[in-house]
């Protein structure tokens, strides 16, 4: 690979790492074709974009980027795939079912919104992290439940004031 190569392959690598807050840094090595594709496959189905990258490659566009990788930059040893999707937690997801039928991929390593997660063993944690939707769902949730109380109890207080305003009227009558 040519030095202008090398420099627009991190140029677009700089330009794919500032359009995202979730980047997954794993190793896919060791994986048959078919069992690539199908990993593939699945990253395709969940909106994740999978791509090999070379370390130096990725480690610069790194340096490069406004974003703070932390430590990051340091695990980028071996061979080495990055996963970019929207969700948090999808390519965790994804690794994590992938892995019912084989060894890999194992992750390295994440980034996600301006957080650091280092090694395999973070992979349980970041599969329960919660996506912007979900938590946007509770949160609408929450709100709405006082609300649907109070209007709630608004509407049956409101018939029972009216059945005793009857009430008393008719007695005094």
């Amino acid at each position: 690979m040519t030095r202008e190569e090398k420099s627009i392959v991190i140029k677009d690598l700089t330009a794919q790492l500032a359009d995202t807050s979730v980047i997954y840094v794993a190793d896919i090595s060791g994986l048959d074709a078919e069992t690539t594709s199908n990993l593939r496959r699945a990253c395709f189905k969940a909106g994740i974009k999978l791509e090999v990258v070379k370390n130096t490659l990725l480690e610069k566009a790194m340096e490069s980027s406004d974003n703070n990788y932390g430590d990051l930059p340091s695990i980028l040893k071996g061979n080495t795939s990055i996963m970019i999707a929207e969700n948090g937690n999808a390519p965790a997801k994804v690794i994590k079912e992938f892995r019912k039928q084989s060894d890999k991929p194992l992750l390295k390593g994440a980034y996600i919104d301006e957080a650091v997660f280092i090694g395999d063993n973070q992979l349980e944690s970041l599969v329960t992290l919660k996506s912007k939707d979900e938590v946007i769902g509770e949160i609408v949730t929450l709100l709405q439940s006082p609300a649907k109380n109070v209007i709630s109890a608004l509407k049956s207080g409101g018939s029972t004031i009216a059945g005793l305003v009857k009430t008393l009227s008719e007695r005094e009558g």
